[in-house]
């Protein structure tokens, strides 16, 4: 993947990019093996759990999306969302992240940076930067 930035007026643009990259992943499942892992960046309120809900919806999840701050990790079917807000890269591997990388899975991580470390190499990194009057720019790349 070449890297990309896409700038986004409002949150519903933000979730119609994730619902956009949701549709691309979707096609391509049957190929993984392994997980697809995607790390997002930004300040708090920067648009990662809004490009979420987005996503879920562009896989048709019909559970309500919210950041798992607190559960740490949350899943529904193939798809993982995994907050790394309170916790260290230890944290995650003590919870399976291994067992859950190593199948054909959707992981979509919030404060990633924080578990870089652990990440698969070859894992999409978007990051998220406020503009100011709800836009955003949203940065996608793939190590």
């Amino acid at each position: 993947m070449n890297d990309m930035e896409i700038i986004t007026e409002n949150a519903k643009e933000t979730q119609k990019v994730g619902e956009i990259l949701a549709q691309e992943i979707a096609k391509s499942k049957t190929a993984n093996r392994k997980a697809l892992v995607i790390g997002l960046e930004g300040e708090l309120g920067s648009g990662k759990t809004t490009f979420i809900q987005g996503l879920a919806k562009g896989l048709k999840i019909k559970e309500r999306i919210t950041s798992p701050t607190f559960v740490i990790i949350r899943k529904i079917g193939w798809f993982y969302h995994i907050d790394c807000y309170r916790v260290k890269p230890r944290d995650l591997l003590d919870l399976g992240f291994k067992e859950i990388i190593s199948r054909p899975n959707l992981v979509v991580i919030e404060w990633a940076e924080r578990a870089r470390k652990i990440l698969p190499k070859n894992s999409l990194w978007i990051k998220f930067k406020h503009l100011g009057q709800g836009k955003r720019k949203i940065s996608l790349w793939q190590n």
